[in-house]
């Protein structure tokens, strides 16, 4: 009997303390996904500011920061300015109390290459790094020019497309 009743409680023990005897698997895939989605946004904008002008030729510099998503193209346009009849290649500052102001914006220090709003031809082009990314805006006012004394300005629309 005593043999019995220890042989009972071993099977018991493992019984209860033995998992692998009972246990089984089984295994599937859990899929993990993700999109990492094209985008750019602008960072600091840093304004054309000419001063005073005196008759003499005025270079100045501005910035536009961009930030796009690594790998990202993208092309950075300047519109023509809110001027009625301003172009990309034309662009004026509204005077206070009348007048206007002819100015131009480069894409290089030289004033040699106009900065407009057809890709491929006068954009500024580049590829994002997921870290912000500064571009100089050159401004040039031309000498000679005979505006009204008074306060110019204009606003040019920024567009980054990607």
């Amino acid at each position: 009997m005593f043999k019995a009743r220890n042989a009972f409680f071993i099977l018991i023990f493992f019984l209860l303390f033995s998992q692998s005897t009972f246990a089984a698997t089984t295994t599937t895939n859990l899929p993990v996904n993700a999109t990492v989605a094209a985008a750019c946004v602008f960072g600091n904008i840093t304004p054309v500011n000419f001063g005073n002008y005196t008759g003499a030729v005025n270079n100045t510099t501005g910035a536009i920061e961009v930030n796009c998503t690594n790998g990202t193209t993208y092309n950075i346009s300047l519109g023509p300015g809110t001027f009625a009849g301003a172009t990309v290649t034309t662009r004026r500052m509204t005077g206070s109390p009348s007048g206007n102001l002819a100015y131009a914006l480069y894409r290089d220090a030289a004033g040699t290459q106009n900065w407009g709003q057809t890709i491929g031809t006068d954009t500024v082009s580049g590829t994002g790094t997921g870290v912000i990314q500064p571009y100089t805006v050159y401004g040039q006012i031309a000498a000679g020019l005979a505006p009204v004394a008074g306060s110019y300005n204009d606003t040019v629309l920024i567009t980054i497309t990607y």
